[in-house]
């Protein structure tokens, strides 16, 4: 018996380089300029998020330090304050609490923890406003608290109660700063 062998299957070859020539390169320039007549993508900003944690910013972060001038370093002086509005001495303030912690029955302690009151001292006396914008954001505080029906004698007695808690704070801090933002103060 003879024996056939089945013949060998066809070998597939790899199709070639791409033609290059004057056919060729009339797709590729009509590509091109259909990729370029397409509009731009639209970007929007997100804001960098660092895959290694975040860093910590200063509670002032946004705001320039108040400098001396020269004059006010011969005459021995303070520096001019920072101009800020009642909207954003409150969340200088909702800031600082947040950065030296939260304190009840006292103004400050030993390890810098503050009070509402506190909070509010510690921002006009690192030179952010003057004693007129803590009075405005102290209004705003007031109208706040009893707009949201607690009612208290003052910002000083709410951040003392037994059941305030330093999220309350934030909160009560946040509210007046949006309120005084809409009134422009």
């Amino acid at each position: 018996m003879p024996r056939t062998t089945a013949p060998a299957p066809p070998v597939l070859l790899a199709p070639g380089p791409p033609p290059f020539g004057p056919a060729a390169d009339g797709l590729v320039a009509e590509i091109e300029a259909y990729l370029a007549s397409l509009p731009a993508p639209a970007r929007t900003p997100v804001p960098y998020v660092c895959p290694y944690g975040s860093v910590l910013r200063p509670w002032r972060a946004g705001h320039p330090e108040p400098r001396a001038t020269l004059l006010d370093r011969a005459l021995h002086r303070p520096a001019r304050p920072v101009p800020v509005s009642a909207a954003d001495h409150l969340r200088l303030a909702s800031r600082y609490i947040g950065a030296h912690g939260w304190l009840q029955g006292a103004m400050w302690d030993a390890a810098g923890r503050v009070c509402l009151l506190g909070a509010q001292a510690a921002v006009l006396a690192h030179g952010y406003g003057t004693p007129a914008t803590v009075r405005t954001a102290r209004v705003q505080l007031m109208e706040v608290l009893h707009a949201t029906g607690r009612p208290a004698r003052s910002p000083d007695e709410f951040n003392d109660r037994p059941g305030t808690r330093e999220g309350d704070v934030h909160q009560l801090l946040d509210r007046a700063a949006a309120r005084a933002a809409r009134l422009g103060l």
